[in-house]
């Protein structure tokens, strides 16, 4: 039941001792202020790297070519390897369920005209997969698709940034735009989590960049999606499978490192795991620290406070006090400071980080942040220690007969 000459009586005990009252409290703020700070720059970290990430399917591997450096089956060193459809049926065939999403890529740069605006955008062609590889969302109309593909249609989905380079604030689905002296249908306009730099590419069927582009059936590299059952082993294992598959296809040195490049996320994963790992054991290694310095310091401030007011006490318990009520009064006063101070440095905390936020991007922080329920968990465990360490001077205050406790000096 709440009895408020209770709190009268805490409140003018706080007011009349100050000092006392504001050191506890700063003990307890400033290592909730350091714990919440602590948690939010690792979190910024964190973000950092699932940003740095963000852009491509979490589960995606890219086969990139380049030139032999080696000599392999009577063939010369310095050849360029040039992958065609062939390469991108052979790993649907070869495969199966192992892939879940795959797509050629080619790349031209080239010139797009609309009217009395132009500029130069680089263009991809892609299969419709390639959509969920680059996390491509469409904003309006639709993606490149099947049909496209068969009919080597003039079609294409363009960025957000082009669409606002070449039209403005008007409508560009269904126009045409010019790309090198040829006209495309726009039929998407799409953004990106990647950002800005993804919002200026357009896209067209892989089919119709090599028969304008070349009359070949060239591809420029395969990315793909392997199957998300697979454990990130599981996933190193296949990468380094269709490595070797596609060396051996290519008449290329097992041991050519520069000819054929596969870029597996699952090996990144795997870093960007490890690291968060230790991150995370750091971070909660120098929490737990700093609770543990702000509990000792509340467990010595409380000993200094009970011994303080003996002669209070003792006067209490001359005048009739139980030892009950002494040990619930310490008690309480503790945990309302507790309480306050943590709730006043968890405020101070998550306001540091949001105006310094910014600021810490250069540091490769990103948003930094706490979670509130972690940090109210660190102030509780504060109240319990704050609780814990009045109970026990309390409770051998309440112990000692007041002759004793009014002739302490």
């Amino acid at each position: 039941m709440f009895d408020l000459d209770r709190w009268i009586e805490i409140f003018q005990t706080l007011s009349k001792n100050k000092l006392r009252t504001a050191l506890s409290g700063f003990t307890i703020a400033f290592a909730i202020l350091l714990f919440t700070l602590l948690f939010g720059v690792g979190n910024g970290l964190k973000h950092t790297f699932e940003q740095s990430f963000n852009d491509d399917a979490n589960n995606a591997i890219f086969i990139r070519t380049g030139r032999t450096t080696k000599p392999y089956r009577g063939l010369q060193s310095g050849r360029k390897i040039q992958f065609k459809n062939e390469d991108y049926n052979f790993i649907i065939d070869e495969f199966g369920n192992k892939v879940q999403f795959i797509s050629a890529r080619i790349y031209k740069n080239i010139q797009a005209i609309y009217k009395n605006e132009q500029n130069n955008y680089t263009v991809r062609a892609v299969h419709p997969d390639h959509q969920f590889l680059e996390k491509t969302i469409i904003d309006e109309g639709r993606f490149i698709n099947m049909f496209d593909l068969k009919r080597k249609s003039k079609v294409i989905a363009i960025g957000r940034l082009v669409k606002e380079d070449l039209f403005g604030n008007k409508i560009a689905l269904n126009k045409n735009i010019n790309l090198g002296g040829i006209s495309y249908k726009v039929i998407g306009i799409f953004s990106d989590e990647g950002g800005d730099n993804e919002e200026r590419y357009i896209y067209m069927p892989v089919s119709t960049a090599q028969s304008i582009y070349g009359n070949n059936d060239f591809i420029d590299q395969v990315n793909l999606t392997y199957n998300p059952v697979m454990s990130l082993e599981q996933a190193i294992s296949f990468g380094n499978i269709i490595l070797n598959k596609f060396k051996d296809k290519h008449d290329i040195a097992p041991r050519d490192q520069s000819a054929i490049r596969v870029s597996n996320m699952a090996e990144a994963n795997k870093n960007v795991n490890q690291f968060m790992m230790v991150l995370n054991v750091i971070i909660l290694f120098i929490g737990i620290g700093t609770l543990i310095a702000g509990i000792i310091g509340i467990s010595n401030i409380m000993v200094y406070i009970v011994k303080e007011r003996t002669k209070e006490l003792g006067i209490r318990k001359a005048l009739g006090a139980t030892p009950k009520s002494i040990i619930g009064m310490i008690m309480l006063e503790s945990i309302f400071v507790t309480a306050v101070a943590g709730y006043i440095g968890l405020l101070i905390g998550v306001f540091a980080l949001k105006a310094i936020g910014d600021s810490l991007e250069k540091y490769f922080i990103i948003n930094p942040s706490v979670e509130t329920y972690v940090v109210v968990g660190a102030t509780i465990v504060l109240v319990i220690a704050g609780t814990i360490a009045g109970y026990i001077p309390a409770k051998r205050a309440a112990g000692i007969k007041p002759i004793v406790a009014l002739n302490d000096e």
